[in-house]
């Protein structure tokens, strides 16, 4: 019995310490046991006008869990900047928790003490504080100039389903020769497509070698002239911080190369007004070669448009980046897409950071990811796949919460890889993660900065961007007129610029360690 007794307390004791640990580590459920507990919230709709997430099933089932009702006000995101901003700036009938408009990089909100300070409640946030441990660079990104921590993100996968290179393999094979990964190389690749019937239509003139929205040159060929032309500032590996079309050897370099292939009839002549829509309507007519565009699409959109794709093979396949004198890469995005803050007047500050603490839970993330077993996936061979009904009917797909836009929802790349044929995944795990860059994060800005940055930085842009086009396009000559752009760029102030990035990087870096 004494034996017994004591196998019973021991068991009691670790037990006991499983409960603190899971306590510690995942926060207990419910989040109170009090009747009709509840908390406001203002955030966005879905973006399906047909779906109201007010009452959407995975977010009922979060509620349930958690013994906390969401008193919801949702905007439809398309007018909710527009809407949310006065709210915001009058301060007053304000819900407990807010989904901000914008990422709040200039400190509008936080400037005004509308927020509360999360980093100072991280012992009643345990899935919160694991979050930004395993995850230092959000939480650097999100470290305000005065060291708090003020919002919870909504954040993107970031190395993998970004713009990347796209082929139309079946034309590749006819010239026998393999994907380019130099710019040399594809160079070649493409006056073959210009000049031959790759179509195989009899018409060796209707080939168009390469579609490429304008928006997208910069991510294709920028890394190839050693410029990130993607977040425009770039850190260089001692901490150094760049303005890419400021940098006159590099710049003048890469405007050079897109004016030989425009004057060579390889960028053609109307490139600053394609869209994607026109791009998928020359892939349907097997009439383009290359074209550049979140990976995403390469079998959902582009692929898709050939009668003979049958899911197996892909057509319009991803490649490697490509090198010139620098490595080849791709740009991915910043991981913060959106921010959510616990409203200092509210009354209820306590309930409401626990509430978003949980949101953060694995378990939550997991269920407005996946859904429920039965309901939105099963099991097969120990790996989960969405039920038949997710991939086919998208509003009840949404309707029941999946990826809801009104949550501090983590993007997941393994729920987004079930839903694509198998050579798109491995096509994605080939050339796309390997070589992803990581973009100038996003980062807090004083008010001084604030106060320059909005001075300068919109014009500076607009210049940057016409001038590109007139460079490109030969309006203006590169050799008698880049010179005088560098120093019109001078004038603008993109030195002083550049001084402020630096000190925000600067931060960044010491907030990383």
């Amino acid at each position: 019995m004494k034996k017994t007794s004591i196998l019973a307390l021991v068991l009691a004791l670790v037990m006991a310490l499983s409960c603190t640990a899971y306590a510690e580590s995942v926060g207990e459920l419910p989040l109170t046991t009090e009747e009709g507990a509840s908390v406001s919230m203002l955030a966005m709709n879905s973006w399906y006008s047909t779906v109201d997430l007010s009452d959407a099933t995975l977010l009922n089932e979060l509620q349930t869990r958690a013994n906390v009702k969401i008193d919801w006000n949702l905007i439809d995101p398309t007018i909710y900047a527009d809407t949310v901003s006065p709210m915001l700036a009058s301060g007053q009938d304000l819900p407990d928790i807010i989904q901000l408009p914008d990422t709040d990089n200039n400190m509008t909100y936080l400037s005004t003490g509308m927020f509360v300070k999360l980093d100072e409640y991280m012992d009643i946030m345990p899935n919160y504080k694991k979050f930004l441990d395993e995850n230092p660079i959000i939480k650097a990104s999100l470290t305000a100039v005065d060291g708090h921590i003020y919002y919870v993100p909504q954040t993107v996968v970031t190395s993998t389903y970004q713009p990347v290179m796209m082929y139309n393999m079946p034309w590749i094979e006819k010239l026998g020769i393999e994907a380019p990964t130099t710019l040399d190389a594809f160079v070649e690749m493409l006056r073959m497509f210009r000049d031959q019937d790759m179509n195989g239509n009899g018409d060796a003139s209707d080939e168009i070698p390469m579609s490429i929205q304008a928006s997208f040159l910069p991510y294709m060929f920028g890394p190839a002239f050693g410029l990130d032309l993607v977040s425009g500032f770039y850190a260089d590996e001692a901490g150094v911080v760049h303005y890419a079309a400021y940098e006159s050897e590099n710049y003048k370099k890469y405007l050079t190369f897109l004016n030989g292939l425009y004057n060579e009839g390889l960028l053609e002549v109307e490139f600053t007004s394609l869209n994607r829509d026109q791009i998928t309507e020359r892939f349907a007519n097997d009439l383009t070669g290359v074209t550049y565009d979140f990976s995403w699409q390469m079998s959902t959109l582009y692929s898709a448009q050939y009668p003979e794709y049958d899911g197996t093979k892909g057509i319009i396949v991803g490649a490697a980046p490509l090198s010139g004198e620098y490595p080849g890469a791709y740009i991915g995005r910043t991981p913060v897409s959106g921010v959510f803050g616990v409203n200092s007047k509210s009354g209820n500050i306590e309930l409401a950071v626990k509430m978003l603490d949980y949101i953060m839970s694995e378990e939550a993330q997991d269920l407005y990811v996946w859904g429920m077993e039965g309901l939105t996936y099963e099991v097969v061979n120990g790996e989960r796949e969405y039920l038949p009904r997710c991939t086919e009917d998208t509003i009840w797909y949404q309707g029941l919460g999946i990826n809801a836009p009104n949550m501090p929802s983590q993007q997941s790349a393994e729920a987004t890889a079930v839903l694509l044929a198998d050579w798109h995944v491995q096509a994605i795990a080939d050339m796309e993660a390997p070589y992803a860059r990581e973009p100038f994060p996003n980062i807090y800005s004083t008010e001084d900065e604030v106060s320059i940055i909005s001075m300068y930085l919109t014009d500076l842009t607009t210049y940057v961007d016409e001038r590109a086009v007139a460079f490109i396009c030969g309006y203006a000559s590169i050799e008698d007129e880049f010179d005088s752009y560098i120093a019109t760029l001078q004038g603008m102030q993109v030195e002083e610029l550049i001084k402020v990035k630096q000190a925000q990087y600067d931060r960044y870096a010491a907030a990383m360690n």
